[in-house]
């Protein structure tokens, strides 16, 4: 689409978390409209403030709209849909009213299968799957640290061929995949091998790696995410575990998304990581047991 990159989109994002903040941030940096939706306490503060951003190459009070009704997504282009796995269709039927069949929205989530699963919810609205690498955290109300990376594949999407381009010039670099579902269990695996070990020891990646025999559990979690995933007839791009690899030297700092939920007593993704490969290893006759015991781990200190 010619020009493109140069028009303001009217953007929103659902659900304000670190990773809604940080990409709704930098697209408001980059020009764009857009409006958070998030917890009273986070909109609050970025209304009063502006959305304080504290990345390796900047600190700035961003500009932006926020409210925590879903309702203030009404008549944007593109909705970063970025709510925690448990709760896609319960955040897709919030949604629902306030979106219509020129709408993209596209799913900035862990996991594997949300966009199939927003699918069932919204059959309007274009709906597309991303593959979300960045580290970033919420320091408190209305502030998101970033220690990393900050990079999409996104599937092609139709409504808004130019996507792509828009936001490599908000500084998002950006590439169009036809196998997002690949890599999606390419990043399934990564966060397997470090979300749940990460939550139990409660150390960032660079404490964590070093440890006696964590490697190798790594090394076994991966094995069972490929071959469940070859089980399922798909196909994971390159190396995962040089994938792995390079997240402890890209993020050294990280404490998994997992980790930071267990601190602050917030239900976890597990049952859509690790849970997910025992579950499908399970329904394809696998066996998976590194995966099973990181995961019953999670859920026994979840539970307490």
């Amino acid at each position: 689409m010619a020009g493109m990159t140069n028009s303001r989109l009217h953007v929103a994002v659902m659900g304000a978390g670190a990773v809604g903040c940080y990409f709704g941030g930098m697209l408001a940096r980059g020009g764009h409209d857009v409006t958070l939706i998030g917890r009273s306490h986070h909109v609050d503060a970025i209304r009063r403030d502006g959305l304080h951003m504290e990345t390796r190459t900047f600190d700035e009070h961003v500009r932006l709209e926020a409210s925590s009704d879903p309702a203030a997504l009404k008549g944007a282009q593109l909705v970063l849909f970025c709510v925690k796995s448990p709760d896609t269709e319960r955040a897709g039927d919030q949604i629902k009213p306030y979106v219509s069949k020129e709408t993209v929205v596209l799913c900035l989530q862990n996991g594997c299968d949300n966009d199939q699963r927003l699918r069932a919810v919204l059959a309007e609205p274009e709906v597309a799957a991303a593959v979300v690498f960045v580290g970033c955290e919420m320091l408190g109300p209305g502030t998101v640290k970033h220690h990393g990376s900050g990079e999409l594949v996104i599937d092609p999407i139709r409504h808004l061929p130019g996507l792509a381009q828009i936001f490599d010039a908000s500084s998002i670099p950006t590439r169009v995949s036809d196998n997002v579902r690949g890599q999606l269990w390419l990043k399934l695996s990564v966060n397997c091998a470090y979300n749940a070990i990460s939550a139990i020891a409660r150390k960032s990646y660079g404490q964590l790696v070093p440890s006696v025999g964590v490697q190798d559990v790594m090394h076994d979690v991966v094995e069972e995410c490929l071959a469940v995933a070859t089980a399922e007839g798909i196909h994971v791009p390159g190396d995962a575990h040089a994938a792995v690899r390079r997240i402890v030297e890209t993020i050294p700092e990280q404490y998994s998304s997992t980790a930071q939920d267990i601190v602050r007593g917030k239900p976890t993704e597990i049952d859509y990581l690790n849970g997910h490969v025992v579950k499908r290893g399970r329904a394809l006759g696998i066996k998976t047991p590194a995966n099973q015991v990181l995961w019953a781990m999670v859920k026994l200190i979840e539970a307490s």
